[in-house]
This record gives C-alpha cells, structure tokens and sequence, in this order.
C-alpha cells in the first residue's frame, strides 16, 4: 500500500484527486515538525508547505521516493539529503507569484503613504492628517528588482501600471530580456542600490543569496530610500538593516523575518519587528485563496505523473550534469538481456554507469543505447561489446 502524508494545511477537495491515484492520504496539517520522522516512516510520497524535513525524516523513511514543496522555494528541505537517498523533491514554482507580487506592492504603498502608522494613530484615538499628508508618491519613482524571476516579473508589471520606473538586476538578466519586459537593467546589485527608492528582494534563498544584499550593499542605498523583503529574511544583513533603521537611513517593509515561528498562531519576541521604521507583516506572500488553489493543483499534477509515468515535473535535484567522462553509444537488436549483457561487461572493467538513456527505432527491431560512464574503457572493454555480433549492430566510445 503507498501511502502520501500530506504533513501542513491542504485544501481537502484537492485531497480525492490525490486518493484517486490509489493513495492512502495521511493529512496531519498540525503536525509537529518533532513528529515528522515518525509520522513519514511508512510514506511513499510526502507533501510539504513550510514545515522543514531535514536529513531524519530521509533516514526514517526508507519507502520514501518524493517529497513536493507545496510552494516555490526548498529552502526548508534538506535536499541533500534527499540526493543521497534517492529521493525525487519537487517544488510548485510561479503559482504563487502573483500573490506574492501583490503583497510586494502593497508593502511599497504602505511605505509611501505610512498606511499602518495612519491606522494604528486612528485606533489610538488621535487625528494626523497633517503629518500623514507628507507622502512623496510612487509616481516616476524608482522601483529596483533583485531578482527578475516570476514573482520580480510580476512585480515589475505593477511597478510600470503605477507609472514608476523599475531598474532590475540578476544574474541571468540581460539587455534583450530587459528591453522586452520594459524594464532598465543595473549591470550589478551595487549599481541598483544606488538607484533605488524602493529595493524590493525577490531571490531564492541559497548558498550564493545568503546574506546577499550585506552591509554595503545597504550602504550604497540612499538615505531616505526603503528595502521590500518578500523572499527570505536570510538574504539581507538584518543587523546591519537594524543599524540603517535606528539611524534613520532606511525604511523597510518585510513579510519575513530570521526565527519567525514554525505555527500558524505563535508568540513571537522581534526586537527587528519593534523598531518604528519596519513594517511587517506575518509571512502571507503566498497565502491567498487563489495562490493556494493554483498550489494545490500543480502538487496534484506533480504526484500524478510520478505515480502514473514515473517523471517528477519541476523535480530540483536530478543532477544536470554527471561525472560522466565518457559515453558509449551502442547500436543494438532490440531483445531482453542485450542492455544488461553490455552493462555485465563494463561492470566487470570496475566502471560505473552514470546514466543510460535507450531509444527504439519504429517497428521494434533495433535500438540505440547511450551509456555515460565515469571514465573511458580500455579498448579491450569496447571489443568485447562489438564481439557480442549476434545482438550488436554497433559499439563506440565517445569523450565527453
């Protein structure tokens, strides 16, 4: 019996597709994190939102074949670990971006026109309209993308409706893509702090990103200007974003922050949170209703072609190159045994195959195989293939 734990919050209509898979569903959306090398011990497949699955849920889990990230990031998946088991992760990239392009927006307007000052002044009793009227607008502004992926792009969209100028940088983008999506591009993140009134961060969280925008990167930002944090709380220097803050440099707008709590529903002491010029908001990039739909559906998507085909769409950890060093192409009567004979002999050379990849011509009668190898075989090796004549058409070592 398979059988898919589906460890966070999930919508339930989007539980009977996955049933109908011929799954058993294990839906435990207030699973303790603790518990959940426990609870996945028997699981096939294991779904995810925010709940982190290290290197022990891996080990416990030996039935265990694909994890899906009901979200966009993996950040929160030891996929490493993953790797070593075997194990497919999946992710649900772009269903979330337009939710969290919203927010990113929102933030900046809350920014611009102290939306959360005004209302928290109101429910003090207390009547600013003076102080409150000093808002610069976005108008002609400059709004600055770290990162141009499907949330960035999103983002820039709204950017230009709102008639601001939106600069961008990554390392991908280049002055085509850029002209194409209207936006300028900065040749480096330096040169995009310089231009930014408002520097909005839209990067995975990896080992490259972290601690990415750092303290002269923030340096570098105007004095007045204001930093929009809708990724991850460990790609910015929060403590010399705090100092920018006390010191009046910098505003910032975050919908993430470093030890946020793993619940829904959590005490949560943030001295970054408290200071006056941070707004933040709870970690509800991705939390729409609609975010969540499309989520749901591309998760249902992903473990239905796993179950039914074997593939793993959006699958983040298949390596896109091997240490292969050489392949063999063999050229073969399409007949049990014939692959398994080919792979008997270099076996038996002590050589390892990487990757085998075999194509079948029309009518079924012949095939081609190609093998990577870890290193070249001895001529020796490629003989003894071609001396198989009653299956082997064809046997040749290729470099790579």
């Amino acid at each position: 019996m398979r059988t898919l734990l589906v460890a966070d919050a999930f919508p339930k209509e989007h539980l009977a597709p996955l049933a109908a898979l011929g799954l058993t569903i294990d839906h435990r959306p207030d699973l303790p994190v603790k518990d959940l090398a426990a609870a996945a011990r028997d699981a096939s497949v294991l779904v995810v939102r925010s709940k982190k699955v290290g290197a022990d849920v891996f080990e416990s889990a030996p039935a265990l074949s694909l994890v899906v990230r009901a979200g966009a990031g993996v950040n929160t998946i030891d996929v490493a670990a993953a790797s070593r088991r075997g194990v497919f992760v999946a992710n649900c990239p772009g269903q979330n971006s337009i939710a969290v392009a919203e927010l990113a927006i929102g933030l900046v307007l809350a920014l611009d026109r102290r939306i959360p000052d005004n209302v928290a002044l109101l429910r003090a009793g207390r009547w600013d309209k003076k102080s409150f009227s000093e808002a610069r607008g976005l108008f002609g502004r400059t709004l600055a993308l770290a990162g141009l992926g499907a949330i960035g792009r999103e983002v820039a969209s709204r950017g230009l409706a709102l008639g601001m100028r939106v600069v961008a940088w990554s390392r991908s983008l280049d002055d085509r893509t850029a002209r194409a999506l209207g936006v300028e591009r900065a040749p480096d993140l330096l040169a995009l702090a310089r231009e930014a009134d408002f520097l909005s961060l839209h990067v995975a969280l990896t080992k490259e990103t972290r601690g990415l925008v750092s303290r002269e990167v923030l340096g570098a930002m105007r004095p007045g200007a204001a930093l929009v944090n809708t990724a991850r709380a460990e790609v910015v220097d929060e403590a010399a974003l705090a100092e920018a803050v006390r010191a009046g440099r910098l505003r910032v707008a975050t919908d993430v922050f470093a030890g946020e709590p793993e619940k829904g529903q959590a005490e949560f002491d943030s001295a970054f949170a408290k200071l006056p010029g941070v707004y933040g908001t709870h970690h509800i990039g991705a939390s729409t209703e609609q975010a969540q739909e499309a989520i749901a559906r591309e998760t249902v998507r992903i473990v239905e072609s796993y179950v039914r085909t074997g593939q793993v769409p959006n699958c983040v950890n298949v390596a896109r190159h091997t240490p292969a060093r050489a392949r063999l192409v063999v050229r073969h009567l399409d007949r049990v045994g014939v692959i398994a004979n080919v792979l008997s002999i270099v076996r038996e050379a002590g050589i390892n195959a990487q990757e085998i990849r075999n194509t079948v011509f029309e009518e079924a009668a012949a095939a081609s195989c190609a093998i990577d190898l870890d290193e070249r075989p001895p001529d020796a090796v490629v003989e003894r293939v071609r001396a198989r004549k009653d299956e082997i058409l064809f046997a040749h070592c290729f470099d790579l």
